[in-house]
């Protein structure tokens, strides 16, 4: 604790010192512009690495300096925080908190164990299965949180059976615990909403490459690879923690236990499910609906608030003025995260406006790199250095760059984009590197050097999946 104290302190200090230096210092390594937005990029950095500040207050900065040092007048750099990419996630978080405040989320995980069956390999698959849906719309923290009580009283039945708590037992509970955190992690790289990284990029391409990737398209991409990665990480789970002779059918019991305890489906339960049904589908099919009727002009942006809206304002009970959602719950909301962000892209903005982008595509264009290396190179250095800083913070960095590099490779920018944001949801090694893993390691039930053994596996594996994905898969799609 003292040592996490003493490197916050030191990063409070250094970045704004830094800052200092590298604005007197009399170099000009671009130009006046672009060396003061890369000084801003280090301070954000350094800031976002010791995590000195909130990271949400990191992403403020632009906001007050871009406008100071004439990189951008304040109202552009405001729109930033106010892209219709951010709205498309606040229409997710308040569709989540809907999901979460009927507590439809646990009856749709439990339902799915239920149907996975009782062996030890069936209830892991059941918890990994569940929490993976769930991280498709919720926070993988919020998945995983509701997990996290189920799992520990399955884990509690072989604690308190005859033989105690033998290997094969600490083995079962090992994998579900690290089934639970990984499928969290995986799950949300399906869709659009499912994890922060995945909307940074989205913003970036709208904000600056007027491209858009729909709900469905990314789907096309995202749902395939977070599937075999979650099938993955089962089989790698159960063949290095193995659990041969367990056999509790009363696991079963404390599925339908906690079932029970649910009752029957609510009103408000059915009625958040229709609004999450009705969204999901307008998402999947965006682009048939906008065919049909081209004076529509759906977006995503624009189905994700009819979604919040309609939580807010079709009452449940009218006499009574009982409404699903009401301002007050979005006390929950991560507002934060919003933030975020709007200073990612702001910085974004930044880095392409003052030529710092195209310095990359040059460099990289005249330095003739081969195209399958530069891209691995990057997938490897996004994954594991997102274990050890906010995958978030770290896209919003990097993803502006990339896009420099794809340019200068003359390789279309999703191709490298994709997978390398993607990779920075792909961190398995450390518990400090996602709230899943550190929730699921505060259990007691998994060790460090537990999670590190398996994790520089399964990253190692994300890594040769998310290359095949560049070579293969994503020219096909897009």
């Amino acid at each position: 604790m003292k040592n996490n104290s003493l490197t916050k302190r030191i990063g409070l200090i250094l970045a704004p010192a830094l800052f200092i230096i590298l604005k007197i210092l009399p170099i000009e390594l671009i130009s006046v512009k672009a060396d003061a937005v890369i000084a801003i990029a280090l301070w954000m950095i350094i800031w976002w690495i010791t995590e000195a500040v909130s990271i949400s207050v990191t992403a403020l900065l632009p906001l007050l300096l871009f406008p100071l040092f004439k990189i951008m007048p304040i109202a552009d750099v405001g729109a930033n925080y106010g892209s219709p990419i951010i709205f498309l996630f606040f229409g997710g978080f308040v569709l989540a908190l809907a999901l979460e405040k009927v507590n439809l989320h646990k009856r749709i995980a439990l339902t799915i164990i239920n149907w996975t069956g009782t062996s030890p390999n069936k209830v892991i698959l059941g918890f990994m299965i569940a929490t993976g849906f769930m991280s498709m719309w919720i926070s993988n923290t919020a998945s995983t949180v509701v997990m996290l009580p189920i799992a520990i009283s399955v884990i509690n039945l072989l604690i308190n059976d005859t033989d105690g708590f033998s290997k094969q037992d600490q083995n079962f509970a090992l994998s579900v615990m690290l089934g639970i955190a990984f499928a969290a992690n995986a799950g949300g790289i399906a869709t659009v909403i499912g994890t922060p990284p995945n909307s940074v990029l989205i913003g970036l391409l709208e904000n600056e490459y007027n491209t858009e990737i729909s709900f469905l398209k990314w789907m096309l991409v995202g749902l395939p690879f977070s599937t075999t990665l979650i099938a993955i990480i089962y089989f790698v789970l159960i063949k290095l923690f193995p659990n041969k002779g367990i056999a509790f059918k009363a696991s079963k019991d404390v599925i339908s236990n906690e079932l029970h305890k649910l009752g029957n489906m609510s009103g408000k339960e059915k009625q958040v499910l229709y609004t999450f049904t009705i969204i999901v589908s307008l998402w999947i099919f965006r682009t048939v609906i906008n065919s049909l009727v081209p004076s529509l002009g759906l977006s995503d942006t624009m189905i994700s608030i009819f979604g919040a809206i309609a939580l807010f304002a079709i009452p449940y009970n009218l006499k009574k003025g009982d409404f699903i959602l009401e301002w007050k719950d979005t006390q929950k909301l991560a507002w934060g995260i919003l933030i975020l962000f709007g200073g990612g892209l702001a910085l974004a903005k930044g880095m392409s406006s003052s030529g710092i982008v195209d310095v990359v595509a040059n460099g990289i264009s005249n330095a003739k790199i081969s195209i399958i290396l530069t891209a691995s190179l990057l997938i490897l250095l996004m994954l594991f250095m997102t274990e050890l800083m906010s995958n978030v913070a770290l896209t919003a960095v990097l993803i502006p760059v990339v896009a420099g590099i794809a340019i200068g490779l003359e390789i279309p920018i999703l191709y490298l984009l994709i997978p390398v944001t993607m990779a920075s949801s792909c961190a398995f090694m450390l518990p400090m590197a996602t709230p899943p893993n550190a929730i699921v390691f505060a259990s007691g039930f998994v060790k460090v050097h537990q999670m590190a053994r398996i994790g520089i596996i399964l990253n190692l594996i994300s890594v040769a999946l998310l290359i095949l994905l560049f070579q293969f898969f994503i020219p096909l799609i897009f």
